[in-house]
């Protein structure tokens, strides 16, 4: 019979004496169904232990739905914002959303594949390729968009300088 010894996190293995000899098929499917059993206890202590991490992410993300909320109320009641705090809440909220981004790549890729061992599956060289790839589209998602509200700005900046230049001009 295998167990769990008591909070220090290691197994032990009961062997309970067969009436034929060690070297028999009795005993090899009797060490064989331990070690299974040994296998899916540390599986089950692993699920637990993602259970935990889970239930944790999930009050996380609660309390960041909260915390959005209020801010938008804020920001409706509002009616203006300086720049300085602007561009500090923007990166803010830009490093927040690209972490976000990247814990849900990262559990949607575990949620899709159900066999964690089969061969099909990325290596972890290959799931950490992947997740700075993700990474960096957010990253580069996020500059693009940086330059597009910039040329925006600029943009309407030059529209005010040429009505001013025409106004000039007339007087």
């Amino acid at each position: 019979m295998a167990g769990r010894s008591s909070g220090s996190g290691s197994y032990t293995v009961v062997i309970i004496p067969l009436k034929s000899s060690l070297h028999s098929l009795d005993a090899l499917r009797f060490y064989l169904w331990i070690k299974r059993l040994r296998d899916l206890e540390r599986e089950k202590d692993a699920l637990c232990s993602g259970l935990e991490i889970l239930e944790k992410a999930r009050l996380w993300y609660l309390q960041r739905l909260e915390e959005n909320r209020a801010r938008q109320d804020d920001i409706e009641t509002e009616s203006g914002v300086g720049p300085c705090q602007e561009g500090e809440a923007e990166a803010r909220t830009c490093f927040l959303r690209s972490c976000i981004q990247r814990v849900n790549g990262s559990l949607g890729t575990v949620m899709s594949e159900p066999n964690v061992t089969s061969s099909s599956n990325p290596s972890l060289p290959e799931a950490v390729a992947d997740s700075d790839l993700r990474w960096h589209n957010t990253v580069l998602t996020q500059e693009v968009s940086d330059k597009n509200r910039r040329i925006s700005l600029l943009e309407l900046e030059k529209d005010a300088l040429l009505e001013q230049l025409d106004e000039l001009q007339e007087h």
